[in-house]
C-alpha cells in the first residue's frame, strides 16, 4: 500500500505542469532537493494534494487575525482566495468572538513562539511550499519579528515566493498599534515584501510623505519602490473631498513604473473588513494578471465595492439604517460578485 502511494505521488510530483514548468530554472536546485526530501516523507502516508496537485493559481499562507462571529482579517481573505482558486492556509495571529468594535470580545492572542511553533510543524512534514505569504493585523513587535523569520524560511524552500504585507497600522491620523511597530515596517517589512497595500496614513507613515495631492501618492508609491516592493497599491487616498486608489508597477530594477489611478464612490457608512478583503482579491488578481497590476485593481475595487453596495442593501432590507453603526459584510452572498466581478470602476493610467 505504502509503496502505491509512494509511486503515484513521485509521478503527480514530476508530471505536474506547475511543478514541472512554472518553476524558473534558477530554482531548480533548491526545488529539487525539496522534492526529494518531500517524496520520502510520502513513502507511508497518501499524497499531499495541495502540494503534488496544486492550484494553478497558487498555495497561500495568510497570517492574520481570526473573529469566531463576522467577517474580519483571515475571515475576509481567506474565503475569497478559495473562491478565486488559491489553496490558503490560514494562521490566526489572533482568535477572538467578535472584533474589537462590539461593547465586549474575548479570545486569545497568538505569540510569536507559538506561531514559530505551527512553522516547524509544517516543515518536519515538508508542507512549506508556499507561492504566495500574505500578512494582515499584527499587534506586536516581537511576533512582526517572527513573520520576518517566516518570510526567511519560506523562501528557502521557494525563492519564488511572493509576500503580499498589509501594514496595518492605522487610519485616518490615528494609530492603533504600538508605535514601535512602524519602524519595523519601515526598515525590516517594506524590504522584502512584493507587494505593498497601505492606505493613505500608512503610506505617509511609510515615506515619511505628506500625502494631500496625486503627484504625492505617485511619489510615496515611488520611494516605497526603492526601499523594496515592486507592486504597491494604495488603497484610499482623500484629496479634496475625492477617493482616489493609486496603483504603481515596478517591473524592472531601473525602469520607469507604470502608475495609475481608479476613483472610488464614497459611500455613507463605515464597513469592518474592507481593508483585509481588498488586499486578498489585489493579490488574487494580481497573480492571475502578473503584468497588468491596473487591471487586476479594477477588478479588485469593483469586486470590492459589489459587496458594499450589497451590504448596504441588505441591512436596509433588515430595516436597520446603516450609517449608524459599522457594518458585517456580506461576503458569503457576494461570491458571485468575487469570482466573476463586473469591471465599473477603470484605471486611469498617468502618462
Amino acid at each position: 500500500m505504502s509503496n502505491s502511494y509512494s509511486s503515484s505521488t513521485i509521478l503527480l510530483i514530476d508530471s505536474h505542469p506547475f511543478l514541472s514548468s512554472k518553476i524558473p530554472t534558477t530554482l531548480n536546485f533548491r526545488f529539487i532537493n525539496w522534492k526529494r526530501s518531500l517524496k520520502k516523507s510520502l513513502m507511508a502516508q497518501p499524497p499531499i494534494l495541495s502540494i503534488a496537485l496544486p492550484s494553478e493559481t497558487g498555495r497561500v499562507l495568510s497570517i492574520q487575525s481570526h473573529t469566531v462571529q463576522g467577517y474580519v482579517g483571515n475571515k475576509s481573505a481567506v474565503f475569497p482566495l478559495q473562491l478565486l482558486g488559491y489553496d490558503v492556509d490560514p494562521i490566526n495571529s489572533v482568535q477572538f468572538s467578535n472584533h474589537t468594535g462590539y461593547p465586549t470580545f474575548k479570545g486569545q492572542v497568538l505569540n510569536g513562539k507559538q506561531l514559530w511553533d505551527l512553522v516547524e510543524g509544517l516543515e518536519a512534514n515538508n508542507l512549506l511550499f508556499y507561492t504566495h505569504l500574505l500578512t494582515g493585523y499584527i499587534g506586536s513587535v516581537s511576533f512582526l519579528d517572527t513573520v520576518l523569520e517566516v518570510v526567511t524560511k519560506l523562501r528557502s524552500v521557494n525563492p519564488g515566493l511572493i509576500y503580499v504585507c498589509d501594514p496595518v497600522m492605522g487610519d485616518e491620523g490615528k494609530l492603533y498599534v504600538p508605535e514601535d511597530l512602524v519602524s519595523v515596517y519601515r526598515e525590516k517589512v517594506v524590504p522584502v515584501a512584493s507587494m505593498l497595500t497601505p492606505n493613505q496614513f500608512e503610506a505617509e507613515l511609510l515615506t515619511g510623505l505628506r500625502i494631500v495631492s496625486e503627484q504625492d501618492g505617485r511619489e510615496a508609491c515611488n520611494k516605497l519602490h526603492v526601499a523594496g516592493p515592486a507592486k504597491v497599491v494604495i488603497t484610499s487616498i482623500n484629496i479634496d473631498g475625492n477617493l482616489y486608489l493609486i496603483g504603481s508597477n515596478k517591473k524592472e530594477k531601473d525602469g520607469t513604473p507604470e502608475q495609475f489611478k481608479i476613483m472610488i464612490p464614497k459611500i455613507p457608512a463605515y464597513f469592518t473588513g474592507t481593508g483585509d478583503l481588498m488586499t486578498a482579491l489585489l493579490l488574487g488578481w494580481s497573480n492571475k494578471y502578473p503584468d497588468n497590476l491596473a487591471k487586476a485593481a479594477e477588478l479588485a475595487v469593483s469586486s470590492l465595492q459589489a459587496v458594499l453596495h450589497r451590504t448596504i442593501h441588505d441591512y436596509k432590507v433588515a430595516g436597520f439604517d446603516p450609517k449608524t453603526s459599522s457594518l458585517e459584510i456580506r461576503l458569503i452572498q457576494s461570491q458571485d460578485d468575487i469570482r466573476n466581478p463586473q469591471v465599473k470602476f477603470n484605471a486611469d493610467k498617468y502618462s
